[in-house]
């Protein structure tokens, strides 16, 4: 043993020295991996549209779109016809010669691409009417047919049409500041949803012979024009969802006579198409804040059902300031509501559903609405538009103010806890689609995962809010490290476009909610991290934002460089796997002059050796690898020999200088009998195994004895 006549801090100051030359030999000629390297070179140059901070800049512009619309659905062709007028809104300081349109309904022509795109093969076994359907008949008739396009005055406007887009060739360059109108006339007919897939369509019910609509993408829209993409025209192959510009919507939408019709936008005729006692039903439920009241009645849907009526009539709706339009209308419909109070303004939550969707829907359905509507409005801002609405529509689907989503009882009407718990956790999302990207208006097209990953990350919240026991599935570290441990060829990066990654849910959804989760729970703190994402969200209400926006203001809000963290979840596969490789075990005695004296150098595997003396301070030396590409905190819980136990979280910026493996020393007055990295799983740590020391060792004869019992 050696007498050392200097503090024990000494000890520390040698071995972080050392530690410190040992990174900078390590680093060398890799300066190009560095974790912590600025995503100057990533992110668009700041400007005056822009800014360094992560906001909107002075000059910063937008284009906007307004639509009178004339809509005819007809219920035994399941047809869509229409006429628009659309007037443009040249906001930016460019002449734009052109101007282009969204024809999503084509990627269901019959000539389209889409299916060209998709490998397919024929199933083992499969039934006559779904090979009928996949490999012999011809395909659906699907797509815009277009009547014509005008000006106002009905001369003919030029236009050239590219598959799922047009351009309306102007007869001169609209000017900067300048607004140009034009008309629109069109027909389609419908997908039915339920045996062709689509993110709208019909659903027929054989048993008494009716359908249900959920309708959107069914109008010619305009793409976004930005100082970002110049115009966001890429095709729509029918995954990567939608960039679209704000504006002000006025729409007639005509029916049959006997349906109940749910929309965006203020319905300006309620008066005409309710009866007497169904708007005594409304008023009442525009006060009830506890629980939702049947405007529409099951007995009363029940015998519309059975009506089938030949008369007309029209529903008309104005919408300002939303960026798309969608309705659900059939004469199945059940319609509750109830009223939700969002900082002392009443907003209005309401369910549209058939009898087979009931208990379920009249139990859930609007009850999930308005909690989502509180939750979103406490973490963002305040919901501004006055209603939103949930559809049974047997997707998930969203659009401003009104969603399509999933989940049917049984027969009997009763349901399982996993059909109960899937229909809210989609009803949850889909309304929050309200706030991204409805409002928080990101370019889905391009960026899937700043609507979906950000809006599955609060969903979380709010389904905690709605049953504290909920079974969230997806969000929480531990349940994405199947995905990022899994085959890395078939692994992209988050900031990848959505057409061209594989695991589409997980990429999009998942790990960029996970991501955020652990942004907020172990790197930022709720305060910090609820701050800046509230930041994001007003800054951008209304507006366009990109990824750089998002990162930079998360930033600028906080004082906390993430570079690293959005380097190595948002552009990189790598994974979290820190382990503990080696620990040293020191004491000193409890003298004037304190003695060092090494007890044991221990590897994984062994255990702590017997403390030498019982008035002594223990120091354990502990080294940390990472196995993992990512850089993450190491958190550390140690456990002591009376029972009690410490936790020490060291920043992910302890990797700065090596990025292999770290050694800390930890003091105690008391002796430890177990180090464990991680041990809430907060990191998504992909393997475990070498997160404990003592790692334990099954004993080989006791191994073998097992074998030979097997």
């Amino acid at each position: 043993m050696k007498k050392l006549t200097f503090l024990v801090l000494s000890l520390f100051f040698i071995a972080s020295n050392t530690f410190g030359q040992d990174s900078k030999i390590t680093k060398q000629g890799h300066t190009n991996q560095n974790k912590f390297k600025q995503l100057k070179d990533e992110l668009a140059t700041p400007n005056s549209q822009r800014t360094a901070s992560g906001a909107p800049g002075k000059k910063y512009t937008q284009q906007k779109v307004d639509y009178v619309m004339d809509i005819v659905l007809d219920d035994d062709k399941q047809r869509i016809s229409g006429s628009e007028t659309i007037t443009y809104h040249n906001n930016s300081e460019d002449n734009l010669p052109y101007l282009w349109m969204q024809l999503d309904q084509n990627m269901r022509a019959a000539d389209s691409k889409t299916p060209d795109i998709q490998s397919k093969k024929i199933p083992t076994s499969i039934s006559k009417d779904e090979f009928q359907s996949n490999y012999i008949d011809k395909p659906f008739d699907g797509g815009f047919k277009i009547m014509s396009v005008t000006n106002t005055n009905g001369s003919k406007l030029s236009y050239t049409i590219n598959q799922t887009m047009m351009r309306i060739n102007l007869p001169q360059p609209l000017a900067a500041g300048a607004t140009f109108s034009f008309k629109v006339t069109w027909w389609y007919n419908i997908n039915n949803h339920v045996t062709q897939g689509g993110r709208s369509g019909f659903e027929h019910f054989p048993e008494d012979d009716n359908n249900s609509y959920v309708i959107a993408q069914f109008y010619p829209r305009l793409c976004v024009y930005d100082n970002v993409e110049g115009w966001q025209n890429d095709q729509f192959w029918g995954r990567s969802e939608f960039a679209l510009e704000f504006g002000d919507f006025d729409v007639n939408i005509t029916t049959p006579a006997d349906h109940t019709l749910g929309a965006t936008g203020v319905l300006l005729n309620e008066k005409e198409l309710f009866s007497t006692e169904q708007l005594k039903r409304l008023a009442q439920a525009k006060k009830s804040f506890d629980n939702p009241l049947e405007i529409v009645t099951q007995k009363e849907a029940i015998e519309i059902e059975k009506t089938k009526s030949k008369k007309t009539k029209t529903w008309k709706f104005s919408a300002k300031n939303v960026r798309d339009y969608a309705f659900a209308t059939s004469r199945k419909f059940i319609m509750d509501g109830m009223a939700v109070d969002i900082n002392g303004r009443t907003v209005m939550a309401y369910s549209f559903y058939s009898k087979e969707a009931n208990p379920l829907y009249g139990e859930h359905s609007t009850r999930a609405v308005a909690q989502t509507l509180k939750t979103y409005s406490k973490y963002t801002f305040d919901y501004p538009y006055h209603k939103a609405i949930s559809v049974d529509g047997q997707m998930g689907m969203e659009y401003p103010q009104i969603c399509f989503n999933p989940g049917r009882p049984d027969a009997d009407g009763t349901y399982s806890d996993r059909t109960k718990y899937r229909m809210i956790k989609v009803t949850i999302h889909e309304v929050g689609h309200n706030f991204f990207p409805m409002i928080v208006n990101s370019d889905e097209r391009q960026w899937t995962w700043m609507d979906e990953g950000l809006n599955s990350y609060v969903e979380m919240l709010a389904e905690l809010a709605y049953d504290k026991d909920f079974p969230i599935t997806r969000g929480y570290p531990k349940n994405i490290v199947a995905y990022m441990s899994g085959d890395q060829s078939k692994i992209a990066p988050i900031m990848s476009k959505g057409d061209h990654v594989y695991e589409f849910g997980n990429n999009a959804y998942g790990k960029p909610a996970t991501a955020l989760w652990i942004l907020r729970e172990t790197i930022m703190g709720k305060e910090l991290f609820d701050h800046a994402f509230r930041t994001y969200a007003q800054r951008w209400m209304f507006k366009h934002p990109t990824p750089a926006d998002f990162f930079r203001t998360m930033e600028d809000a906080s004082a906390m460089d993430l570079d690293w963290f959005w380097r190595g979840w948002f552009y990189t596969t790598d994974v979290t796997d820190i382990g503990i490789k080696g620990v040293k075990k020191f004491y000193t005695d409890n003298t004037n002059t304190y003695n060092v004296n090494f007890i044991e150098d221990t590897t994984p595997g062994l255990s702590f050796g017997a403390q030498k003396n019982p008035n002594s301070k223990f120091h354990y030396e502990i080294t940390y690898n990472k196995p993992g590409g990512l850089v993450m905190p190491i958190i550390v819980e140690f456990s002591y020999k009376d029972g009690t136990k410490e936790r020490k979280t060291y920043p992910a910026q302890i990797w700065r200088l090596n990025d292999n493996e770290v050694t800390k020393v930890f003091s105690s007055d008391k002796e430890i009998t177990k180090i464990e990295i991680d041990p809430d799983l907060e990191t998504a740590d992909v393997d475990t195994s070498n997160n404990s020391f003592p790692k334990e060792v099954e004993n080989k004869f006791e191994k073998f004895k097992s074998k030979i019992k097997g």
